[in-house]
Protein backbone atom coordinates (compact mmCIF):
# COMPACT_ATOMS: atom_id res chain seq x y z
CA UNK A 1 0.00 0.00 0.00
CA UNK A 2 2.83 2.72 1.51
CA UNK A 3 4.51 1.31 -1.67
CA UNK A 4 1.34 2.38 -4.80
CA UNK A 5 1.30 5.60 -2.35
CA UNK A 6 4.68 6.99 -3.33
CA UNK A 7 4.77 5.76 -6.64
CA UNK A 8 1.80 7.74 -7.10
CA UNK A 9 3.33 10.47 -5.43
CA UNK A 10 6.20 10.36 -8.00
CA UNK A 11 3.67 9.76 -10.76
CA UNK A 12 1.75 12.62 -9.95
CA UNK A 13 5.01 14.70 -9.48
CA UNK A 14 5.72 13.76 -13.09
CA UNK A 15 2.33 15.30 -14.44
CA UNK A 16 3.15 18.32 -12.18
CA UNK A 17 6.12 19.37 -13.94
CA UNK A 18 4.97 18.52 -17.00
CA UNK A 19 1.76 20.56 -16.73
CA UNK A 20 3.40 23.68 -14.56
CA UNK A 21 3.95 25.57 -17.81
CA UNK A 22 0.63 25.03 -19.13
CA UNK A 23 -0.88 26.22 -15.85
CA UNK A 24 1.32 29.30 -15.88
CA UNK A 25 0.05 30.12 -19.71
CA UNK A 26 -3.28 29.12 -19.66
CA UNK A 27 -3.76 30.40 -15.53
CA UNK A 28 -1.67 33.40 -16.03
CA UNK A 29 -1.39 34.69 -19.47
CA UNK A 30 -5.17 33.12 -20.58
CA UNK A 31 -3.40 31.47 -23.60
CA UNK A 32 -4.86 28.02 -24.77
CA UNK A 33 -1.76 26.50 -25.52
CA UNK A 34 -3.05 23.23 -26.64
CA UNK A 35 0.79 22.50 -27.97
CA UNK A 36 2.36 22.12 -25.03
CA UNK A 37 2.95 18.71 -25.01
CA UNK A 38 4.95 19.26 -27.76
CA UNK A 39 7.77 21.29 -25.71
CA UNK A 40 7.23 18.06 -23.43
CA UNK A 41 8.52 15.96 -26.33
CA UNK A 42 11.18 18.17 -27.37
CA UNK A 43 12.71 18.41 -23.82
CA UNK A 44 12.60 14.82 -24.22
CA UNK A 45 14.10 13.93 -27.13
CA UNK A 46 17.15 16.74 -26.59
CA UNK A 47 17.73 14.19 -23.52
CA UNK A 48 17.62 11.50 -25.27
CA UNK A 49 20.15 12.85 -28.39
CA UNK A 50 22.39 14.44 -25.76
CA UNK A 51 22.53 11.19 -23.97
CA UNK A 52 22.84 8.45 -26.53
CA UNK A 53 24.65 10.10 -29.06
CA UNK A 54 26.71 12.46 -27.48
CA UNK A 55 27.66 10.97 -24.26
CA UNK A 56 26.42 13.92 -22.14
CA UNK A 57 25.50 12.75 -18.53
CA UNK A 58 22.01 12.80 -17.28
CA UNK A 59 21.95 15.32 -14.49
CA UNK A 60 23.73 17.81 -17.41
CA UNK A 61 21.24 16.52 -19.92
CA UNK A 62 18.16 18.39 -17.58
CA UNK A 63 19.04 21.76 -17.28
CA UNK A 64 20.12 21.01 -21.38
CA UNK A 65 16.64 19.98 -22.24
CA UNK A 66 15.20 22.94 -20.36
CA UNK A 67 17.04 25.77 -21.71
CA UNK A 68 17.17 24.62 -25.46
CA UNK A 69 13.07 24.04 -25.01
CA UNK A 70 12.41 27.38 -23.69
CA UNK A 71 14.64 28.83 -26.22
CA UNK A 72 12.72 27.23 -29.02
CA UNK A 73 9.36 28.35 -27.26
CA UNK A 74 10.67 31.45 -27.04
CA UNK A 75 11.51 31.90 -30.95
CA UNK A 76 7.88 30.50 -31.28
CA UNK A 77 6.31 33.07 -28.76
CA UNK A 78 7.98 36.56 -30.44
CA UNK A 79 7.24 34.88 -33.88
CA UNK A 80 3.62 32.71 -33.82
CA UNK A 81 2.56 32.92 -30.25
CA UNK A 82 2.26 36.93 -29.64
CA UNK A 83 -0.07 37.20 -33.03
CA UNK A 84 -2.53 35.30 -31.10
CA UNK A 85 -2.44 36.39 -27.68
CA UNK A 86 -5.73 38.47 -28.39
CA UNK A 87 -7.79 36.34 -30.71
CA UNK A 88 -10.29 33.99 -29.74
CA UNK A 89 -9.84 30.92 -27.77
CA UNK A 90 -11.46 28.43 -30.86
CA UNK A 91 -8.16 30.55 -32.91
CA UNK A 92 -5.89 29.67 -30.05
CA UNK A 93 -6.91 25.90 -29.94
CA UNK A 94 -6.91 25.89 -33.68
CA UNK A 95 -3.14 27.04 -33.54
CA UNK A 96 -1.78 24.82 -31.51
CA UNK A 97 -3.14 21.59 -31.96
CA UNK A 98 -2.11 22.66 -35.64
CA UNK A 99 1.51 23.03 -34.10
CA UNK A 100 1.16 19.78 -32.32
CA UNK A 101 0.59 17.46 -35.28
CA UNK A 102 3.23 19.66 -37.29
CA UNK A 103 5.83 18.81 -34.56
CA UNK A 104 4.51 15.07 -34.49
CA UNK A 105 5.24 14.68 -38.20
CA UNK A 106 8.49 16.32 -37.88
CA UNK A 107 9.76 14.28 -35.09
CA UNK A 108 8.86 11.14 -36.62
CA UNK A 109 10.21 12.10 -40.13
CA UNK A 110 13.46 12.77 -38.05
CA UNK A 111 13.76 9.96 -35.44
CA UNK A 112 11.50 7.20 -36.26
CA UNK A 113 8.21 5.97 -34.71
CA UNK A 114 10.26 4.13 -32.29
CA UNK A 115 10.33 4.09 -28.67
CA UNK A 116 13.04 6.04 -27.52
CA UNK A 117 15.22 4.98 -24.22
CA UNK A 118 17.86 6.62 -21.82
CA UNK A 119 20.02 4.40 -19.39
CA UNK A 120 19.82 6.12 -15.89
CA UNK A 121 23.00 6.76 -13.93
CA UNK A 122 23.68 3.67 -11.68
CA UNK A 123 22.68 5.69 -8.37
CA UNK A 124 19.35 6.11 -9.65
CA UNK A 125 18.25 2.46 -10.79
CA UNK A 126 16.61 0.23 -8.26
CA UNK A 127 14.92 0.30 -5.31
CA UNK A 128 15.89 0.67 -1.79
CA UNK A 129 14.01 -0.42 1.43
CA UNK A 130 13.16 2.34 3.68
CA UNK A 131 10.61 0.63 7.31
CA UNK A 132 9.69 -1.83 4.97
CA UNK A 133 8.98 0.42 2.31
CA UNK A 134 10.49 -0.31 -1.44
CA UNK A 135 11.19 3.21 -2.79
CA UNK A 136 12.67 3.77 -6.37
CA UNK A 137 15.71 5.81 -6.28
CA UNK A 138 14.30 7.42 -9.67
CA UNK A 139 11.13 8.14 -8.26
CA UNK A 140 12.54 9.82 -5.36
CA UNK A 141 14.98 11.79 -7.40
CA UNK A 142 12.05 12.71 -9.23
CA UNK A 143 10.07 14.04 -5.74
CA UNK A 144 12.74 15.92 -5.32
CA UNK A 145 13.66 17.87 -8.10
CA UNK A 146 9.76 18.29 -8.58
CA UNK A 147 9.34 19.74 -4.89
CA UNK A 148 12.09 22.36 -5.72
CA UNK A 149 10.69 23.85 -8.69
CA UNK A 150 7.03 23.72 -6.76
CA UNK A 151 8.66 25.78 -4.20
CA UNK A 152 11.06 28.15 -6.64
CA UNK A 153 7.76 29.03 -8.75
CA UNK A 154 5.47 29.99 -5.57
CA UNK A 155 7.96 32.19 -4.57
CA UNK A 156 8.73 33.65 -7.99
CA UNK A 157 4.97 34.37 -8.52
CA UNK A 158 3.76 35.60 -5.09
CA UNK A 159 7.25 37.37 -3.43
CA UNK A 160 9.09 38.62 -6.64
CA UNK A 161 8.51 41.84 -8.52
CA UNK A 162 8.81 39.68 -11.72
CA UNK A 163 5.71 38.06 -10.56
CA UNK A 164 3.74 41.06 -9.29
CA UNK A 165 4.35 42.41 -12.70
CA UNK A 166 3.42 39.87 -14.37
CA UNK A 167 -0.32 39.57 -12.84
CA UNK A 168 -0.79 43.13 -13.36
CA UNK A 169 -0.04 42.64 -17.00
CA UNK A 170 -2.73 39.55 -17.48
CA UNK A 171 -5.12 41.65 -15.20
CA UNK A 172 -5.48 44.55 -17.70
CA UNK A 173 -2.20 45.03 -20.46
CA UNK A 174 -3.38 49.31 -20.71
CA UNK A 175 -2.78 49.75 -17.32
CA UNK A 176 0.90 47.90 -17.31
CA UNK A 177 2.02 49.23 -19.87
CA UNK A 178 1.04 53.05 -18.84
CA UNK A 179 2.92 52.09 -15.29
CA UNK A 180 5.49 51.51 -17.38
CA UNK A 181 5.38 47.66 -17.40
CA UNK A 182 7.05 45.99 -20.27
CA UNK A 183 4.04 43.72 -21.04
CA UNK A 184 5.82 41.69 -24.19
CA UNK A 185 9.05 41.67 -22.29
CA UNK A 186 6.84 39.73 -19.50
CA UNK A 187 4.82 37.52 -21.72
CA UNK A 188 7.71 36.39 -23.42
CA UNK A 189 9.97 35.32 -20.42
CA UNK A 190 6.58 33.69 -19.04
CA UNK A 191 6.51 31.64 -22.22
CA UNK A 192 9.92 30.92 -22.52
CA UNK A 193 9.63 29.56 -18.48
CA UNK A 194 6.98 28.02 -19.21
CA UNK A 195 8.65 26.02 -22.38
CA UNK A 196 11.12 25.40 -20.44
CA UNK A 197 9.50 23.67 -17.47
CA UNK A 198 7.65 21.49 -20.06
CA UNK A 199 10.68 19.79 -21.38
CA UNK A 200 12.34 19.34 -17.97
CA UNK A 201 9.08 17.65 -17.57
CA UNK A 202 9.75 15.70 -20.44
CA UNK A 203 13.27 15.08 -19.52
CA UNK A 204 12.42 13.42 -16.36
CA UNK A 205 9.12 11.51 -17.68
CA UNK A 206 11.32 9.62 -20.63
CA UNK A 207 12.33 6.72 -18.17
CA UNK A 208 8.71 6.96 -16.66
CA UNK A 209 6.13 7.49 -19.39
CA UNK A 210 7.93 6.78 -22.53
CA UNK A 211 8.69 8.64 -25.19
CA UNK A 212 7.82 8.64 -29.06
CA UNK A 213 6.25 11.28 -31.70
CA UNK A 214 2.48 10.83 -30.56
CA UNK A 215 3.48 11.49 -26.82
CA UNK A 216 2.24 15.14 -27.34
CA UNK A 217 -1.41 13.38 -27.72
CA UNK A 218 -1.39 10.87 -25.33
CA UNK A 219 -0.65 13.00 -22.60
CA UNK A 220 -2.22 16.11 -23.48
CA UNK A 221 -5.54 15.36 -21.58
CA UNK A 222 -3.43 14.49 -18.79
CA UNK A 223 -1.66 18.20 -18.76
CA UNK A 224 -5.67 19.55 -19.58
CA UNK A 225 -7.46 17.68 -15.94
CA UNK A 226 -4.00 18.66 -13.83
CA UNK A 227 -4.88 22.13 -14.54
CA UNK A 228 -8.88 21.98 -14.87
CA UNK A 229 -9.18 20.01 -11.81
CA UNK A 230 -6.06 22.08 -9.40
CA UNK A 231 -7.80 25.43 -10.86
CA UNK A 232 -5.70 27.94 -12.86
CA UNK A 233 -5.65 30.88 -10.02
CA UNK A 234 -2.29 29.62 -8.10
CA UNK A 235 0.39 26.71 -8.90
CA UNK A 236 -0.22 24.68 -5.77
CA UNK A 237 -3.48 24.50 -7.30
CA UNK A 238 -2.11 21.88 -10.18
CA UNK A 239 0.45 20.76 -7.99
CA UNK A 240 -1.93 19.13 -5.51
CA UNK A 241 -4.52 18.12 -8.15
CA UNK A 242 -1.68 16.02 -9.69
CA UNK A 243 -0.86 14.41 -6.82
CA UNK A 244 -4.18 13.69 -6.10
CA UNK A 245 -4.89 12.44 -9.90
CA UNK A 246 -1.63 10.53 -9.94
CA UNK A 247 -2.37 8.74 -6.79
CA UNK A 248 -5.50 7.70 -8.09
CA UNK A 249 -4.31 6.67 -11.17
CA UNK A 250 -1.69 3.97 -9.67
CA UNK A 251 -4.10 3.17 -7.31
CA UNK A 252 -7.04 2.12 -9.63
CA UNK A 253 -4.69 0.51 -12.27
CA UNK A 254 -3.57 -1.76 -9.59
CA UNK A 255 -6.87 -2.51 -7.80
CA UNK A 256 -8.97 -2.20 -10.48
CA UNK A 257 -7.07 -3.09 -13.82
CA UNK A 258 -10.22 -3.48 -15.49
CA UNK A 259 -11.71 0.03 -15.03
CA UNK A 260 -8.15 1.27 -14.02
CA UNK A 261 -8.05 3.87 -17.00
CA UNK A 262 -11.27 5.29 -16.14
CA UNK A 263 -10.14 6.68 -12.54
CA UNK A 264 -8.75 9.24 -13.47
CA UNK A 265 -11.24 10.94 -15.92
CA UNK A 266 -14.05 10.18 -13.61
CA UNK A 267 -12.41 12.14 -10.52
CA UNK A 268 -12.37 14.66 -13.07
CA UNK A 269 -15.91 14.76 -14.00
CA UNK A 270 -17.10 14.54 -10.35
CA UNK A 271 -14.74 17.23 -9.58
CA UNK A 272 -16.02 19.48 -12.28
CA UNK A 273 -19.75 18.87 -11.40
CA UNK A 274 -18.84 20.03 -7.60
CA UNK A 275 -16.36 22.77 -8.44
CA UNK A 276 -16.38 23.88 -11.87
CA UNK A 277 -13.53 26.14 -11.31
CA UNK A 278 -11.37 23.58 -9.96
CA UNK A 279 -10.89 21.70 -6.59
CA UNK A 280 -8.33 24.63 -5.19
CA UNK A 281 -9.77 27.63 -7.35
CA UNK A 282 -10.13 30.78 -5.34
CA UNK A 283 -13.73 31.45 -4.53
CA UNK A 284 -15.22 33.86 -7.29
Amino acid sequence: MLTLLFDGIAYGMVLFILSAGLSVTLGLMNFINLAHGAFAMAGGYVTVVAMNRYGVPFLAALPLAFLITAAVGLLLERTLYVRFYGRSHLDQVLFSIGLVFMAIAAVDYAMGSSQQLITLPAWLQGRVDVFGVAVGLYRSFIIAVCGVVVVVLQLILTRTRFGSRLRAAVDDQRVARGLGINVNLIFAATFAAGSGLAGLGGALGTEILGLDPTFPLKFMIYFLIVVTVGGTATITGPFLAALLLGIADVAGKYYVPEFGAFVIYTLMIVVLVLRPHGLFARAR
